[in-house]
């Protein structure tokens, strides 16, 4: 059976609407840093997130090769994820997506090694005779963290992380956002493909506990 990481994890990435608390473990990603509006067309998001499909299916089908991954298993792509921030700003202004720094990251299963990961872009670039150089391979551990389920558009988000807050601050926590630790975002549709009232996205912000 092709192992999912949305089943297999469903407290990473089928959350309830309801806020809760959550230690995120280390896991291993490929991600792009950029700047800019996410929905500009054809603009450097949309670029990125084009790159890194395309180096995470190489991975994927890279048992069908003659590249041999130690302990591969087949496995379902992990879906999308973003972090986000604007300078100045401690969460995220929905309505200034100019002002946007984003990274766009796919988990990648434990077995996906930094070797494979290179290999893994040298094969894209190979096939596709595009610029892969800006993608990364970095480890992110989150820690503590609240998170929700986001049902509905992207512009509602903030509903979301209004009750997210409240209940972390109902419990001692307080949110912990700076320039390492972000807001983040788990998109499990298609935007293209899914009525926006149908959206599905895990919202996660970091916390400590208050002072």
């Amino acid at each position: 059976m092709t192992f999912d990481y949305k089943k297999e994890f469903k407290e990473l990435y089928n959350p309830t609407t309801k806020p809760h608390i959550i230690d995120v473990p280390e896991m291993n990603f490929i991600l792009i840093e950029g700047t800019g509006n996410p929905n500009e067309k054809d603009g450097e998001y949309s670029q990125a997130i084009e790159l890194l499909y395309a180096v995470a299916y190489t991975i994927k089908m890279s048992y069908k090769g003659d590249y041999n991954i130690s302990g591969f298993f087949e496995y379902v792509v992990p879906p999308l994820e973003g972090f986000w921030w604007q300078d100045g700003v401690k969460g995220v202004d929905a309505f200034s997506k100019e002002n946007f720094k984003w990274i766009a990251l796919i988990r990648l299963p434990e077995f996906v090694t930094e070797s494979d990961f290179l290999w893994a872009i040298a094969e894209t670039t190979k096939k596709n005779k595009k610029d892969y150089s800006n993608i990364e391979f970095r480890s992110i551990r989150e820690g503590l963290c609240v998170q929700a389920m986001h049902i509905g558009p992207y512009i509602d988000e903030p509903n979301t992380v209004d009750k997210m807050h409240k209940y972390i601050s109902s419990k001692g926590y307080e949110l912990d956002i700076n320039s390492d630790r972000y807001h983040h975002e788990i998109y499990l549709n298609n935007p293209s493909k899914t009525p926006s009232e149908k959206l599905k996205t895990v919202i996660r912000h970091p916390i400590k506990l208050s002072k």
